[in-house]
């Protein structure tokens, strides 16, 4: 906590990723993943350890495509293919393959030895420049920490990951939150949360703004500084988690609120009526969106149609190019949904500081300025057509 008067408000800026202002009690989140005990073992455990395991994985993949339909349910087909790549994460050949060539040699319990291979996975992750692949590591870390659990007692092996019984509502704050964190977060309770490392590009910031969740990633040291228990206010519009606010915060806020709460109503009223300026010229009023299942809300809102699809948010999810016939699907999907109406699809924005920076040979000087968009596509005729 700071040095001054424990009572006096103090700000901590982060990164808006998901909008709305909440105000609520801190709940403290600890480490994700605990370290189980190491013990030595007979040879004649060995087989039993990799049963163990085996069952431990395929209890982990019942609930991780179970969340994956219940994310497709309430958030669209778009948010959930994120646990598509957990799967891949949970039966990745060389990470098992480690596992029990380390449990062989060394005579160690399979939780144990799991735990250790995935550190070293995930502090490689960790020391990586780019940003977009370092956010890769909480991916890890969700599958891992599922598997990890299940390989536990029995008694522990159907715990639910994420925050029950906590009593009223809450504002979470945690080093980082998984995405099947995020994903099982009852709103009933949580209404925001504040993490200490995160970014845009996160799959937990995409599940958050999906989901209509007010949330702020990005503050160092946030847990030594806070408590279970302080009043807190999280602002997701500008990136604020104010702890102790003030009278006079917390009257500028309501007022903030309020304005919002008008603006939102007018719009409401506004939303039917023609787009037409003073002088009678029609105006076309269009939505952007960067995932297909984004449409409903387009219509909900009353837009005429796409004015921006930004197609590079498909590969917040995904390692690879699709193939021509999955974005094409896509087009159609969002194209038919809107008729007759336009949409105007942005040429995928890929390379230099976007999502993708592996597709260039070297580092960008200028990123910006760059090989990337449209410059990507005219010299690389394979990628254009899958984009």
């Amino acid at each position: 906590m700071p040095e001054n008067d424990p009572r006096e408000e103090h700000r901590y800026q982060g990164t808006a990723v998901s909008p709305g202002i909440v105000r609520a009690r801190v709940q403290l989140k600890g480490v994700l993943m605990d370290e189980p005990e190491s013990r030595r073992i007979a040879e004649s455990e060995l087989e039993a350890e990799e049963q163990r395991l085996q069952q431990a994985l395929l209890l982990t993949r019942e609930q991780i495509v179970e969340m994956r339909h219940k994310i497709e349910a309430v958030a669209g087909a778009e948010n959930a293919s994120i646990f598509d790549a957990h799967l891949l994460l949970l039966e990745d050949s060389t990470v098992l393959g480690e596992v029990k060539k380390l449990m062989h040699s060394e005579l160690r319990n399979v939780d144990r030895v799991y735990y250790e291979v995935i550190e070293r996975y995930l502090e490689s992750l960790r020391r990586i420049e780019d940003p977009y692949l370092r956010e890769r590591a909480i991916d890890i870390e969700d599958v891992a920490m599922r598997v990890l659990r299940n390989l536990g007692p029995d008694e522990n092996a159907d715990e639910e990951l994420v925050f029950e019984g906590l009593g009223d509502e809450f504002i979470l704050v945690a080093h980082d939150l998984t995405p099947s964190d995020t994903a099982s977060i009852d709103r009933n309770q949580v209404l925001g949360f504040a993490t200490e490392v995160g970014s845009m590009v996160s799959h937990t910031a995409i599940m958050a703004r999906s989901l209509n969740i007010p949330a702020v990633v990005g503050i160092p040291s946030l847990r030594a500084d806070v408590e279970t228990g302080d009043e807190v206010l999280l602002d997701g519009y500008n990136g604020l988690l104010i702890v102790r606010p003030n009278q006079e915060t917390l009257a500028e806020y309501e007022i903030l609120k309020a304005e919002k709460a008008v603006l939102l109503d007018d719009l409401k009223e506004l939303r039917d009526r023609e787009t037409e300026t003073a002088d009678g010229h029609q105006i076309t009023l269009s939505a952007n969106i960067e995932f297909s299942h984004e449409v409903s809300q387009v219509q909900k809102q009353g837009a005429e149609g796409v004015g921006l699809f930004r197609t590079e948010f498909f590969y917040a999810n995904e390692k690879a190019l699709r193939t021509e016939n999955a974005q094409t699907r896509q087009y159609v999907d969002v194209a038919v949904a809107v008729a007759p109406n336009a949409v105007i699809i942005r040429t995928v924005d890929l390379g230099g500081d976007k999502l993708m920076p592996g597709l260039m040979a070297e580092a960008e000087p200028n990123p910006f300025l760059g090989w990337r968009g449209i410059r990507v596509c005219l010299q690389e005729p394979d990628i254009s057509a899958r984009s």
